[in-house]
């Protein structure tokens, strides 16, 4: 589990596809998006990046995405999972408990994009935000169980 419930919701994102695979609590990026308004429009379409260089993060995941022939299986709504293709609910200003993080993080650290939709803090050697974007900021310390609190802010 990448999110705990403990969160606060200020503004989300409904309007892009996810396709793949991916665990709540993971900052997905622009992988290809549609001119002017473009609802509905399937060219609008999420990724978790495995590098972060040169991103455009949208936020937060709040669901997971699983692969599963609907068919034969019914979506399971109390594991709050939506299937690979479907919409996707992103946060993009508020906070939540996740533990989708790189590296030591303390309360008040700037939050970075990091690999594979993971969260990093300020480091050594120095960030380059054109190669990490910023998200947020940490609320809290990492604790024993590696779960910190993340403001988001896109």
């Amino acid at each position: 589990m990448a999110l705990k419930g403990d969160r606060q919701i200020d503004a989300t994102e409904i309007g892009y596809f996810v396709n793949e695979v991916a665990e709540r609590g993971s900052v997905v990026v622009i992988s290809t998006a549609g001119s002017g308004v473009a609802l509905e429009n399937t060219k609008n379409v999420a990724t978790v990046a495995a590098s972060p260089s040169g991103q455009k993060p949208l936020g937060i995941l709040l669901n997971d995405f699983v692969s599963i022939d609907r068919t034969r299986f019914p979506i399971n709504w109390h594991k709050d999972q939506s299937a690979s293709g479907d919409k996707a609910s992103i946060l993009t200003k508020g906070w939540v408990v996740t533990n989708k993080l790189l590296g030591t993080v303390t309360a008040g650290q700037v939050a970075y994009l990091a690999e594979s939709g993971n969260l990093r803090g300020a480091g050594t050697p120095a960030v380059n935000e054109s190669l990490q974007p910023t998200i947020g900021r940490f609320r809290s310390d990492k604790d024993e169980n590696g779960y910190a609190k993340v403001y988001v802010d896109l």
